[in-house]
């Protein structure tokens, strides 16, 4: 069977036609190609590709505002109607959802208790309310409509986590580098060597933020969170 298919746009009552590799085309939605022109077929833009009709130059400049062949294609496959396969739909489901449920893990608190949602707690709630996911739709665009299906199970609250921490002078300049990956705000060299510092990062790192602290120093940094 072929993999040619039609991905179709259409915006200001114009249709937008192009002939794709439907793998290719899947890999580049899915995010694992990065150039759209990988997945064209054929060099031209259709108003009705059955009919090989082409479309305007001036109506692909005026719909899309650019005449980048790239950023037409990258449009049409991101905001089209693309024929996938329904392996390759579910897919796109699978991985759609777990970039969600990492985003809403990393980013957000329990406001009941403060503490992080475990990724595990997210995914089965997902599962309790049977929340609707756009597989073709960007992760960080549907975490508010997913957040507000789970509200009726979970309390999700988003929130970053500031903390002041010390560090012995034996552990400083090894941590330094742990303390710029999770956000380092400030710093100051007390007179004994020890480093005092600010960090702030999303609320859910809290735990994986502790975990790697205590290894580095072999638990003998000392880490106060600042504010609520």
């Amino acid at each position: 069977m072929s993999k040619t298919v039609i991905a179709k746009y259409a915006v200001g009552g114009k249709n937008f036609e192009i002939f794709v590799n439907s793998d290719q085309a899947y890999e580049y939605i899915s995010g694992k190609r990065s150039d759209p022109l990988a997945a064209l077929e054929v060099d031209e833009i259709f108003s009705d590709a059955n009919k090989g009709e082409r479309q305007s130059a001036e109506a692909v400049k005026k719909a899309f505002g650019t005449e980048d062949k790239a950023k037409i294609v990258e449009t049409i496959l991101k905001k089209g109607n693309v024929p996938v396969t329904t392996e390759q739909r579910n897919k796109m489901l699978e991985e759609k959802r777990k970039q969600i449920i990492t985003i809403i893990a990393t980013n957000s608190i329990d406001p009941r208790t403060g503490a992080p949602h475990p990724a595990q707690r997210i995914e089965n709630a997902m599962k309790e309310v049977r929340v609707q996911i756009d597989p073709f739709k960007n992760a960080t665009e549907q975490v508010d409509s997913v957040v507000k299906q789970l509200s009726v199970r979970l309390p999700i609250k988003f929130a970053t986590a500031r903390m002041d921490v010390i560090i012995p002078a034996e552990y400083a300049n090894r941590c330094y580098g742990l303390l710029k990956q999770y956000g380092l705000k400030s710093e100051k060299w007390l007179d004994n060597g020890s480093l005092n510092a600010e960090v702030e990062f999303p609320a859910g790192l809290q735990g994986e933020f502790f975990e790697k602290l205590n290894s580095f120093t072999k638990g003998n940094a000392i880490a106060k969170k600042i504010g609520s």
